[in-house]
């Protein structure tokens, strides 16, 4: 369950409230595009910016679109009691694993990034992925550190930023030897999906793939099946995409993407957050149909 494509969805916001419609209609379409799972409420789910009430409406609609394909919920809270609860309700909803950053206003300890994943892998009877996103949660896990939360209960896989293919490798055995043989290395950072894919990772954790999830299933498959530089070349092609998102971060390239095509209304993010605009979207309309996204 935690290999091969795991795709990330937009939550999209409409005049201030979810856009139930809209979100069921993004589940629906990776539920019939082949990928693995489907992670709701990660970063591209805007998962910071919705109440609690909010976020269990969208795991419960998830789950109710995903058919026969896994869901994975995030749980990432500023407090514990909001953690366990968002975990109880996901479990409940039949979420099949649990997406869990450190989230913090105040920059978190390694001791208290500890107790966090112990309390709650403890009250989980599903899987759960240590989120790994120090550019959101500011917190830089160590190797030893996820060597330690690799052991507790329930934990299942870890979600790495991505990394150069000429360090990929060395990254993902050095982690690898310290985390037990059951728990997946997961890469993150589209532009690093194919490296890291090739470097030893079991599953990519994909913000574009829950929009264009047969391109990164392309990419997937290719490096699943030992063609590593075909997977390099396929990631190669979608270079001016990564480009985009480099400058201004996959949500606001996948917000930008969906409105394009109509399958959100614009505007679709939570404010003051902004979809791409201006020149910047005009490029993204034009690479949609250059590059056979649509």
């Amino acid at each position: 369950m935690f290999s091969g494509l795991s795709a990330f969805p937009l939550t999209p916001v409409k005049n201030g409230i979810i856009d139930e419609v809209a979100f069921a209609r993004l589940v629906e379409r990776l539920a019939t595009s082949g990928v693995d799972s489907i992670c709701a409420l990660g970063s591209t789910g805007n998962y910071a910016y919705l109440s609690c009430s909010e976020r269990i409406r969208i795991t419960q609609l998830a789950v109710e679109h995903a058919g026969n394909v896994p869901v994975f919920i995030g749980i990432g809270a500023l407090r514990i009691r909001d953690m366990l609860a968002l975990a109880e309700e996901a479990q409940k909803a039949g979420a099949r694993g649990i997406l869990l950053a450190p989230m913090s206003y105040q920059k978190l300890s390694e001791d208290e990034v500890i107790n966090l994943y112990q309390t709650v892998t403890r009250s989980l009877s599903v899987p759960l992925v240590v989120y790994d996103n120090p550019s959101t949660t500011h917190f830089e896990f160590s190797d030893e550190l996820h060597g330690q939360i690799a052991q507790l209960p329930n934990v299942a896989s870890i979600k790495i930023p991505g990394v150069p293919a000429v360090s990929a490798r060395l990254r993902v055995n050095q982690l690898r030897a310290l985390i037990p043989a059951h728990v997946t290395i997961g890469v993150s950072g589209d532009a690093f999906g194919a490296a890291g894919l090739n470097a030893g990772c079991e599953v990519w954790y994909s913000a574009i793939g829950g929009l264009f999830p047969q391109a990164v299933l392309a990419i997937t498959r290719a490096s699943q099946a030992g063609n590593a530089q075909e997977a390099l070349l396929l990631s190669e092609r979608l270079e001016p995409l990564w480009a985009l998102m480099r400058q201004h971060g996959s949500l606001r390239v996948v917000a930008a993407a969906a409105e394009l095509l109509k399958l959100v209304d614009s505007p679709s993010l939570p404010v003051p957050l902004r979809a791409v605009t201006g020149a910047d979207r005009e490029l993204l309309a034009s690479l949609i149909g250059e590059l056979g996204l649509a």
